[in-house]
């Protein structure tokens, strides 16, 4: 290879070096940006990147700034890209410790691969055709390896969603941070010139050329194990907070269950009266007092009707909690459809259906609260079929539902986010005790839920 034909390899090298870590970049980003359309972002992120490397190099900044660089200015259009500018730094951060770590483990490999083969001091074809075969095989050994590992990334964080407070934001930088600083301070020793002699730091401290590449390999696997452990926790928040709701449900349901027992107690005892009332209506007509005999009629009359259950679907527990919800449908003006039939539970648990039922008619009221009154309609059919039980609950909703990795629906709520969303997670939940499973559809404006259960076996 002749002089020229190597500085126009250099030159292809370093233009070829930076397409591949833009396209890693916009790679490691792409499962993370929003689908919205036709508004294609990945290129965005591939455009930061070169339009930044060119002003780099033009600029002729300092060493180890790029990466700065990259983090300011994709925060600055976070909003453009589609995301906030907590993940936009965490992966950001992630990129550039992964690029850093596996820079210096291959840079080891490049080092012991430049002494095994013969250094020919002539004719310079030979010098330069080495050369350039030195450094084709750094690019492609260390992008085989930056992909691997940002692919590793990629994948736990997608794994479980972490929320990027200024907290778990702290806990998770600080690995990869400290990889980044270790990795800037041993590339600036790697090579010195000092009094005009080259000095390379593996061949003044040999130990070096092992250690070097673990501990990047550590700062990796560290960073890694940090999303993991805050995945974990994250996880177990979630669990706690759905264990925290469907105790509260229970309690709920509990104490309704105290009311409609004095309520059935308080219709035992007026069915007990009823021969002493109807004596006293006797009396006050044999004795022609028609005015007592009409108040009397009216205070018994306003003493029925406040023990009236209007829905009745042979169980305590669900007579409760849908005479609730029915109540609070009137009262928003929704439609409120009932074909629900449980005289024997059999080995279905009652506060497990009454979890379902509760979760499932609660969502649906709160989706029918932004349809527009003349369309809005809750229904709620169920039955046992010998050993199933179907469950399925219909309702109105405006907008659009964005179901998540997980099958559910993505609250939109903002308030107290965490414990929002968690309802039909508790219902699947309460389903897979009985070897059942949830169906969610979201057609033509309308949401169905179905929940099927089916009783264990008995052995």
């Amino acid at each position: 290879m002749s002089e020229t034909g190597f500085q126009i390899f250099n030159q292809t090298y370093a233009v070829a070096a930076e397409l591949v870590y833009a396209g890693l970049l916009t790679a490691f980003f792409r499962p993370f940006l929003p689908r919205d359309g036709t508004r294609r972002r990945p290129p965005l992120v591939f455009a930061v990147y070169i339009l930044l490397a060119l002003f780099c190099h033009r600029a002729a900044l300092p060493q180890g700034s790029f990466g700065l660089v990259l983090a300011v200015v994709l925060l600055a259009v976070s909003n453009l890209i589609g995301l906030e500018r907590s993940m936009v730094f965490l992966l950001t951060l992630l990129y550039c410790n992964a690029r850093i770590s596996s820079g210096l483990m291959v840079e080891s490999l490049y080092f012991v691969l430049e002494r095994l083969l013969p250094f020919p001091t002539e004719p310079l074809e030979v010098v330069f055709f080495r050369a350039s075969v030195l450094v084709t095989f750094f690019l492609l050994s260390h992008a085989l390896l930056f992909a691997a590992m940002l692919f590793a990334l990629q994948r736990r964080l997608q794994t479980r969603r972490i929320p990027l407070h200024w907290r778990e934001l702290c806990y998770l930088s600080l690995v990869p941070a400290a990889g980044i600083l270790f990795g800037q301070v041993i590339s600036r020793l790697l090579i010195e010139f000092k009094d005009g002699v080259l000095l390379q730091l593996y061949e003044r401290h040999p130990a070096l050329l092992a250690v070097v590449p673990v501990l990047a390999l550590l700062f990796y696997a560290g960073a890694y194990l940090t999303i993991a452990f805050q995945q974990g926790m994250a996880a177990l928040r979630e669990e706690q907070a759905a264990h925290y709701a469907e105790y509260q449900q229970a309690q709920a349901i509990r104490a309704r269950i105290h009311e409609a027992e004095q309520f059935y107690a308080r219709i035992r005892q007026l069915k007990h009266e009823m021969r002493s009332h109807l004596t006293t209506l006797k009396g006050l007509a044999s004795q022609g007092a028609y005015a007592s005999l009409e108040d009397y009629i009216t205070r018994m009359d306003g003493s029925m009707s406040s023990l009236a259950l209007t829905l009745q679907t042979g169980n305590p527990v669900t007579d409760v909690i849908v005479n609730d919800i029915r109540q609070r449908s009137l009262a928003l003006r929704i439609r409120f459809q009932v074909d629900f039939h449980c005289q024997s539970l059999g080995a279905y648990d009652a506060f497990d259906v009454g979890i379902i039922l509760q979760n499932l008619l609660q969502n649906a009221v709160e989706a029918c609260e932004n349809v527009r009154e003349d369309a809005r309609f809750v229904a709620l059919t169920g039955a046992r079929r010998g050993r199933f039980f179907l469950i399925e609950v219909k309702n109105s909703f405006a907008g659009e539902v964005v179901f998540g990795q997980d099958g559910l629906p993505v609250t939109t709520k903002q308030e107290d986010a965490s414990m929002h969303g968690i309802g039909l997670s508790n219902v699947r939940r309460a389903a897979e005790k009985y070897m059942g499973e949830l169906e969610l559809k979201a057609e033509q404006q309308v949401f169905s839920a179905t929940v099927l259960l089916q009783e264990r076996s008995q052995l």
